[in-house]
C-alpha cells in the first residue's frame, strides 16, 4: 500500500512499506529537466545533477562516495527532459545514513569554483563520448527533427558553449526557481522504520516554499529530416511518429502497439528486419511520453549500402500494421507479456520507489497493480488498430548518421 504524506511546505513524501525485504530505496524527484531550460542555459539541469556529488559544507566529493561504500550502499542520479532524480539503495539498518547524505547534497552543496572547472571537463568528455556514439546521438538528433527549437528538442547534456558559461550563480538561480517544495517529491520503499520516516519529514520540511516555475508550452510536431555525414561502419536511422502525452487514456493500447512493433524479439520489426532479411543486428522501437506530447521512435543500424532497403522495410512494416492491424493472438500475447514485465519489474525496492516518485510527480495519482491489470485486460483489438492507423498515416520525422549523410531513397 502506498502512503502519501503532504508536508506543511507542500512537498510530498511517498511511502511504500515492504516488510519482507532488507533494503530501502530513497529517491528525491524534482520536476525539472532540459524541457524547462532556456536555450542559453541548456544543460544546466544535468550539470547541477553532477555538481551535487562534488562536495558539501561538511563532506568532500570523496567522502560522499566513501560514505555509501562504507555501508555497502548505492547512490546515483539521472536527468531527463522533464525530471531529475537523486537516489540511493541501502540496507534497512542504514536508511537514516542515506537520508543524511542525500539531504546534505540537496541542501548544502557548495559548487566550489575548482570543482565547477573539473566537472565541466567531465561533462565535456561526456558530450564527446555521446557524439562519438552514433546509436546514442541519433536519438538527440531525432528530438531536434521532431520538435525543432522547442525545448523538447534540446539535448539533455547541453552544448559545449552553454556549459562553458555556467557559474555558481547559474546553478543557485536555477535551484531557486525549480528546487522548491511543491516541485519536489521524496519517494521511499522497503523495510521502513518509523524513525526513518520521521527523519525524512523533519529534514525535507526545510525545502523552501515558493511558487514553482514549470509552466509548459506545448510543442508543434515537425516531421523534418536531419542527416549527418560521419565516418561510421553502419548507417544509423531513427524514425519518429507523434505519440501520446503522459496520462492519455490510450496509453495502454499504445504500449501494446509498441511492443508488437519493435518492443521485443517477437516484434514485427525484429522478425522482419533481423530474422527474415538479416539487415540489422539492432532494431527496436520505444515510446517517450511527455506532459503534453509524445514520440514513438524506431531505431535500426545497417550497412550503408542496405540503408534504402532498411528504410523501405520499416515503412512497409508500419503501413501493414496500420492497414491490417494486430491479430487476436498478438493482442493476447502482448497483454500477458506486458503484465509479466510489470510484475517482474516491481520485485525490487528501487523500481517501486521509482514508480511511485514518477507517478506522483507527473500524474499526481497512483493505481494498484489490480487496477493496471484491469486496464490492460480491457484493451480491445479496435483500440490498438485504430491507434495504429492514426499514428502511421502521418509522415514521420527522421534522423540519420552515415558515411554519406544522404537520406534514404523515398524519404518525402
Amino acid at each position: 500500500m502506498i502512503q502519501k504524506i503532504d508536508l506543511s511546505n507542500g512537498l510530498r513524501v511517498l511511502v511504500e512499506e515492504i516488510p519482507t525485504v532488507r533494503s530501502i530505496s530513497l529517491g528525491i524527484w524534482i520536476g525539472t529537466g532540459s524541457r524547462f531550460e532556456s536555450k542559453e542555459e541548456n544543460g544546466v539541469s544535468h550539470f547541477l545533477e553532477h555538481m551535487f556529488f562534488k562536495g558539501t559544507t561538511t563532506r568532500t566529493a570523496a567522502e560522499i562516495a566513501e560514505s555509501f561504500d562504507r555501508i555497502g550502499g548505492q547512490v546515483n542520479a539521472f536527468t531527463s527532459k522533464e525530471y531529475t532524480c537523486y537516489y540511493s539503495k541501502v540496507l534497512d539498518e542504514h536508511g537514516e545514513i542515506a537520508v543524511d547524505i542525500l539531504s546534505d547534497m540537496f541542501f548544502n552543496s557548495t559548487f566550489a569554483e575548482e570543482e565547477l572547472k573539473k566537472e565541466k571537463n567531465v561533462v565535456f568528455e561526456e558530450i564527446k563520448m555521446v557524439d562519438d556514439t552514433p546509436d546514442d546521438i541519433i536519438h538527440d538528433m531525432l528530438s531536434k527533427a521532431s520538435f525543432g527549437e522547442h525545448a523538447l528538442g534540446y539535448p539533455i547534456l547541453g552544448t559545449v558553449d552553454t556549459l562553458t558559461s555556467f557559474t555558481k550563480e547559474t546553478l543557485v538561480d536555477y535551484m531557486d526557481r525549480y528546487y522548491t517544495a511543491e516541485n519536489v517529491v521524496v519517494s521511499v520503499a522497503g523495510n521502513i522504520h518509523e524513525s526513518l520516516l520521521e527523519k525524512i519529514k523533519a529534514v525535507f520540511a526545510q525545502v523552501p516554499k515558493r511558487k514553482k516555475e514549470n509552466a509548459v508550452i506545448a510543442p508543434d510536431f515537425l516531421p523534418t529530416q536531419i542527416g549527418r555525414k560521419k565516418e561510421t561502419e553502419q548507417a544509423h536511422l531513427c524514425l519518429g511518429y507523434r505519440g501520446l502525452e503522459i496520462g492519455n487514456q490510450k496509453m495502454y493500447p499504445l504500449v501494446l502497439l509498441n511492443n508488437l512493433l519493435g518492443g521485443s524479439m517477437s516484434s514485427r520489426l525484429f522478425q522482419e528486419i533481423r530474422e527474415k532479411r538479416g539487415l540489422a543486428y539492432s532494431v527496436f522501437s520505444y515510446h517517450s511520453a511527455y506532459q503534453d506530447d509524445g514520440l514513438l521512435t524506431i531505431y535500426a543500424g545497417t550497412a550503408p549500402h542496405q540503408l534504402d532497403e532498411l528504410y523501405q522495410s520499416i515503412q512497409e512494416t508500419t503501413q501493414k500494421l496500420a492497414a491490417t492491424g494486430m491479430s487476436e493472438k498478438e493482442l493476447a500475447n502482448g497483454k500477458e507479456q506486458l503484465k509479466g514485465n510489470l510484475m517482474l519489474s516491481l520485485e525490487s525496492t528501487n523500481s517501486r520507489m521509482s514508480r511511485n516518485g514518477k507517478n506522483e510527480l507527473l500524474l499526481g495519482r497512483h493505481r494498484t497493480l489490480d487496477e493496471i491489470i484491469e486496464e490492460i485486460n480491457k484493451v480491445t483489438l479496435d483500440d490498438v488498430n485504430s491507434l495504429a492507423e492514426e499514428l502511421f498515416r502521418h509522415t514521420p520525422s527522421l534522423s540519420l548518421i552515415s558515411p554519406s549523410g544522404n537520406l534514404p531513397e523515398g524519404v518525402q
